[in-house]
């Protein structure tokens, strides 16, 4: 049952997710069903506190729940750089053509497999485009992305939540603005 009113910022990732009673890995609860959707209430370091559509709160890894799409802000600025693409773009592409020139070296013989595997160790990148859509990983933040063109959201992480930004309990709140703010 959803509470009346009830206005979803996210959705639990389609295998479900775990849930604690508090920012803390010691003290699990009751996992959260597949694609429930739950209203992001606060954030610590990588943990958000969820209100559920059936009332129930918890706190999960943040960085798993899956974006509702919300009417974008109306703003004649520029895009934050967290949500810009092209810097991550960029980063891609250069990441791409050190991988072509390797590629291109070892084909020609002036590198042999163990230059090679040296060469490319360390280098992730991953970019899928279809149409409109683009999922980008983003190697600094171990997460994948996704994005419409214009903005990207977390789409889905390699890490565990990050415990180390629980030591500032300042609560964080998503704020809407309303008219004329």
């Amino acid at each position: 049952m959803t509470t009346p009113g009830f206005r979803p910022t996210h959705v639990v990732p389609q295998d479900g997710m775990s849930a604690w009673d508090a920012p803390d890995p010691a003290r699990p609860t009751v996992p959260l069903d597949p694609l429930l959707p739950v209203r992001l209430m606060e954030r610590r370091g990588d943990w958000g506190h969820v209100l559920c559509s059936n009332g129930w709160s918890a706190w999960v890894d943040g960085r798993c729940l899956v974006a509702v799409p919300q009417d974008p802000p109306h703003s004649d600025g520029p895009l934050a750089a967290s949500a810009d693409p092209r810097p991550l773009l960029g980063r891609a592409e250069d990441a791409l053509a050190r991988y072509r020139e390797a590629v291109r070296e070892l084909a020609d013989g002036g590198l042999d497999g163990e230059s090679f595997r040296r060469r490319t160790q360390g280098l992730r990148i991953g970019v899928v485009v279809d149409g409109e859509d683009v999922w980008l990983y983003d190697p600094a933040r171990e997460s994948w992305v996704y994005g419409d063109g214009s903005r990207l959201s977390t789409y889905a992480t390699d890490r565990a939540p990050d415990t180390a930004g629980d030591q500032d309990h300042t609560a964080t709140r998503v704020v809407h603005p309303g008219p004329g703010s």
